[in-house]
């Protein structure tokens, strides 16, 4: 073997990168397909996913071997996103804009829940909502810590119980009214939140 002969000059040895970015890209557009499929009907199926994602269904079971799996990585990847948002949202906001905004992106993933729930049974349910619980609580108290501490929210406040008060974005009913109804609610949880005037 010649060792002054390049590997990379051989038939198709720069191809993993490219075909590795494919990947990628296939990924997501399926995630944000079944995101949206799911959010229509939470019978949507895998076909029907394919098709929105325009890809063929070969590419969809490579990428996720049934329709559980598939709706798992999309819950997963919008509560990863939701914390995500957090420090972004900290950085570049007032403490009390930034938490009021991180509650708006809590509505919408709040809407999209509703139609994941119903595609996945119960134990699932419960599974996605224990491992996501802790991280999702963590992000919230970031936020709320830093408004106690710019003395714009009342310190007796913690992150469970502003979780436990926001728990109505997962009982509106996804409809046209969602985002008004949800908006008004949040903006009467920002005013129960302010320190008591003394």
């Amino acid at each position: 073997m010649d060792r002054g002969t390049d590997d990379k000059s051989k038939p198709g040895a720069q191809r993993g990168p490219s075909r590795r970015t494919d990947a990628e890209r296939n990924r997501t557009r399926i995630l944000d397909a079944a995101r949206t499929a799911l959010e229509q009907d939470p019978d949507a199926s895998m076909q029907s996913i394919a098709k929105l994602a325009g890809i063929g269904q070969g590419t969809l079971y490579r990428n996720f071997p049934n329709r559980e799996a598939l709706v798992l990585a999309v819950h997963r990847r919008d509560v990863h996103d939701l914390i995500d948002a957090a420090p972004r949202l900290a950085a570049g906001n007032p403490p009390l804009a930034a938490l009021r905004r991180w509650l708006d992106e809590l509505g919408s993933y709040g809407r999209i829940k509703h139609g994941l729930a119903g595609a996945l049974n119960s134990s699932t349910r419960e599974q996605l909502a224990a491992e996501g619980y802790d991280p999702v609580v963590d992000a919230m108290d970031t936020l709320l810590h830093a408004c106690q501490q710019a003395g714009e929210v009342r310190t007796d406040v913690t992150a469970d119980d502003l979780l436990l008060l926001v728990g109505f974005l997962w009982r509106i009913s996804p409809d046209e009214n969602f985002e008004t109804r949800s908006s008004h609610l949040l903006d009467l949880v920002m005013d129960a939140l302010r320190p008591p005037i003394t």
